[in-house]
């Protein structure tokens, strides 16, 4: 096994528990994809990991601690992952979660999640893909009830997103639960499944009556999974609004799976920049409104950044709010923390009086770094308008 010198920063990074190692943690990267030992300048062993590019910085440590990568090194991490899931293994109301979150369950690059009776593997880069075969014995010995499993290739270089792995092939779509509603799902239909598990808690809120008797205005809706966990708490009417075509017919197919008449609720298809103008052109108002950008977006007509640009989205909802409404304003971007994201929400309420009446970070099954505050990337705010 190679080592890896680390500079002071990488040192320091170790020392406070952080895992993703930055290309500027290192003073020389003679290696890449493979298991390697991590030294100070002086060469004195201070942990143990492995480097592979991916998309979030150029691997990840592992220990402070040797240890041998085997498949009852990785069926431990797995025991201990699904002991702190019980609560949702065991629920009648809610059959998709996440299982195993990088990091958060001490294996950086790898994330797997629980749909019904299938399992979802996530692979960040080559190296952890690499090891597939061992990991995959791993999990089939400690989870045998599950029927099969597909994965998502999350880097370049293979030619293909999604495949099945191994046991039974899930239907084309199948039903999942969440806080005992349906959601329609697909498992092996490029990186998307239908459904962003992360969010599950603020669904929950509006499957709780967040919403109740109110109309909701649902922005970047993808297959509107906020609008159908707002229906089924009673909201009156809902309108989902995508630039993608494809989310109308996939939005549709979440009600229709909760026997949910389509008479009150729009689906759509626009730039949500576009239908702020359209809305505010036609007099629509709404007491609710849900935005849930991604951290970068790029069409024909502009950029949307969520760090530079979010305060526009605030600016634009709050002409289209009813009086004394509520926006949840949600972001997933791991760079931008609590505060800042604070800072560009209040540029964009400018002098209009709001409070704060919730916030939710990510749920337990999406397990955190501690010693990380960008491993707990998803930060939404329920906010009263006072006005």
């Amino acid at each position: 096994m190679e080592t890896v010198k680390l500079n002071r920063i990488g040192q320091r990074k170790i020392k406070q528990g952080i895992c993703v190692l930055e290309e500027s943690d290192v003073l020389s990267l003679p290696v890449s994809n493979q298991y390697v030992r991590l030294s100070d300048e002086s060469g004195k062993i201070i942990g143990q990991g492995y480097l592979s590019q991916q998309n979030k910085g150029i691997g990840w440590v592992i220990s402070s601690q040797p240890f041998t990568a085997n498949p009852a090194f990785f069926q431990d991490l797995f025991s201990k992952a699904e002991a702190k899931r019980q609560h949702y293994a065991q629920s009648e109301l809610t059959t998709a979660y996440r299982l195993f979150n990088q990091d958060g369950d001490g294996f950086g690059g790898l994330t797997i999640d629980f749909y019904d009776q299938y399992a979802l593997f996530t692979w960040y880069n080559e190296f952890i893909y690499s090891q597939k075969e061992m990991i995959l014995k791993a999990f089939q010995a400690q989870f045998p009830q599950i029927l099969g499993a597909y994965e998502k290739i999350r880097f370049k270089g293979l030619g293909f997103e999604s495949a099945h792995l191994y046991g039974n092939e899930a239907p084309e779509t199948f039903l999942v639960k969440e806080n005992g509603v349906n959601y329609q799902v697909f498992l092996n239909d490029g990186l998307m499944t239908g459904i962003f598990l992360d969010q599950h808690e603020v669904r929950g809120s509006l499957v709780d009556g967040l919403a109740l008797g109110e109309s909701l205005l649902n922005m970047f809706s993808y297959t509107a999974a906020f609008s159908v966990a707002a229906a089924m708490g009673g909201a009156v009417e809902t309108t989902s609004v995508d630039l993608a075509k494809r989310s109308r017919e996939l939005s549709e197919a979440h009600f229709v799976a909760n026997g949910l008449p389509l008479d009150n609720h729009r689906f759509v298809v626009m730039d949500v920049f576009e239908y702020f103008r359209y809305a505010k052109r036609k007099g629509l108002s709404y007491d609710v409104i849900v935005i849930d950008p991604p951290s970068f977006a790029r069409n024909k007509k502009q950029t949307f950044s969520v760090a530079k640009d979010y305060h526009r989205l605030i600016e634009q909802a709050l002409g289209i709010l009813n009086p004394n409404g509520i926006i949840v304003a949600s972001t997933n971007a791991s760079n931008l923390t609590p505060e800042k994201f604070k800072k560009e929400l209040q540029k964009g309420f400018g002098k209009t009086k709001f409070r704060y009446l919730q916030t939710n970070r990510l749920p337990a099954d999406f397990a955190v770094n501690k010693n990380d505050e960008s491993s707990n990337y998803l930060k939404v705010f329920t906010i009263q308008v006072e006005k």
